[in-house]
């Protein structure tokens, strides 16, 4: 009885130790979520790591970090009808809502929230197969970026650890 309680202790351990985010939402109402539960994870002491893939690149875009926005449509958690999202104006004006909430909570905004992330230690992967699909080049990355990886690399990085796919 006592292995089995060490070895899940241990195993527990291993899992609770080492964190990976896979972000592949570039919208404020998924990034925020991946941050908070990153720079978490790392205030707790776990080595974590984010993995930005496919619409997530747009946080390590530096054209587009500082102008991430809500997506009425197709938002199933949004209070109002999905038609009346595609609205034009709707987007802009779900946008102001939301940032006018995150600045009344008082929260950071994302390019604060990513210097947060990195001066706890939170590595940055950026995909190597959407920077291609997407024609983004090194040269567009934000400074924060730790370096770019494939799938390959990014499960290996989760390994033993718990993978949260946003």
């Amino acid at each position: 009885m006592a292995q089995i309680v060490a070895t899940q202790t241990a195993d527990r351990t291993v899992q609770d130790s080492k964190l990976l985010v896979i972000l592949s939402k570039g919208t404020l109402d998924m990034v925020y979520p991946a941050f908070m539960i990153a720079t978490t994870g790392a205030t707790m002491g776990r080595e974590v790591h984010m993995f930005f893939t496919f619409w997530g690149m747009n946080v390590l875009n530096k054209k587009t970090v500082g102008s991430l926005k809500v997506a009425p449509v197709g938002n199933p958690g949004m209070p109002m009808p999905n038609i009346l999202g595609m609205i034009p104006g709707m987007t802009a004006m779900a946008t102001r809502m939301m940032k006018g909430k995150i600045e009344k909570a008082k929260m950071p905004p994302i390019p604060e929230m990513i210097r947060t992330a990195k001066d706890l230690g939170v590595k940055l992967h950026a995909c190597s197969s959407t920077l291609e699909v997407m024609g983004i080049s090194k040269e567009m990355l934000i400074p924060e970026v730790d370096d770019i990886v494939g799938a390959a690399t990014m499960l290996e990085l989760g390994e033993g650890g718990q993978i949260i796919f946003i």
